[in-house]
């Protein structure tokens, strides 16, 4: 029997793109529609952003158009205080970034590294916590920061510090069960060696620990750092009458009128949002990736 014969005959698939298995090509074209979909509303909304009013308003939309403009963004930056609303996003977001950082990684190594009582137990609250629905707690939280207003304001209501402590208290939890893979994949003898050439726990865990686990860090921060940026209902729950303590997502519910809505400019608006976050993921892509890979891992 020669070669040819003994070959298995190849579909459709196998002709169009020879040298790759039929599962990995419908794998990979799974993929692309399933990132196609996923990306479709993203360039409907900077789509939106660039057409005129008449277009959007049109009964017949169409994915294009042949006469953009920036009208609409122009509208965003003539609201009052939309730089100050820009910079309280920054503060909030780039607060709980850092805070959550040295927190989570401090808790994980305590968790990891310590045997004490109760070990168990608070890793079990830990992963409980990540299960309660972000909306049952947001009335019992509005009255807690109530509460710790009276004892501390810059903390209570109508202040970026209720922001940063309710940001902190949901991203801490995720972030302590994550990087506590992390801390466990480096091995106890590499702290044994550095002890012996003089190294104290605290120069191994900040000189040698740290920067080990810092692919884990910076996923953990990239989901933090988009949790309190797109914050839009704790912002409205506990900034109630302080305009000049909204974050930028409030900004946009100047262009919901009942008149009318103003969908190019709160798309124009949504736009500018999630510039941050893609620069913020430019600039960890690479950690970003190896973390995941590594929580994924552990």
């Amino acid at each position: 029997m020669t070669t040819a014969a003994r070959a298995p005959k190849r579909g459709l698939i196998g002709r169009v793109l020879p040298g790759k298995r039929p599962g990995r090509t419908l794998a990979e074209i799974a993929t692309v529609l399933v990132a196609a979909t996923i990306a479709f509303p993203l360039y409907w909304m900077v789509l939106t952003a660039f057409k005129p009013d008449g277009q959007i308003q049109s009964t017949d939309p169409r994915p294009w158009t042949f006469s953009p403009t920036l009208e609409n963004f122009r509208q965003v930056f003539t609201v009052d205080d939309f730089g100050r609303y820009f910079l309280n996003s920054v503060i909030v977001a780039g607060v709980v970034v850092l805070l959550s950082l040295v927190m989570s990684f401090l808790a994980a190594v305590a968790l990891t590294r310590f045997r004490f009582r109760g070990r168990t137990v608070l890793l079990i609250m830990i992963l409980v916590a990540q299960m309660v629905p972000v909306e049952a707690l947001t009335i019992p939280l509005f009255f807690l920061m109530r509460s710790v207003g009276s004892v501390a304001p810059w903390f209570g209501l109508n202040h970026l510090g209720s922001l940063i402590l309710v940001h902190l208290a949901f991203s801490l939890p995720f972030a302590i069960w994550m990087l506590r893979g992390f801390v466990a994949a480096v091995p106890v003898e590499l702290e044994e060696a550095a002890t012996l050439d003089g190294a104290g726990r605290f120069r191994f865990t900040w000189q040698v620990l740290f920067p080990l686990v810092a692919p884990g860090l910076v996923a953990m921060s990239v989901l933090s750092f988009i949790h309190a940026w797109n914050d839009f209902l704790f912002a409205k729950t506990f900034i109630i009458s302080a305009t000049e303590n909204q974050t930028l997502p409030l900004a946009i519910l100047v262009f919901f009128k009942p008149t009318g809505n103003g969908w190019g400019a709160i798309m124009a608006g949504s736009t500018l949002m999630t510039i941050p976050v893609l620069v913020f993921f430019v600039f960890v892509q690479r950690h970003l990736v190896s973390g995941i890979a590594g929580a994924v891992k552990a």
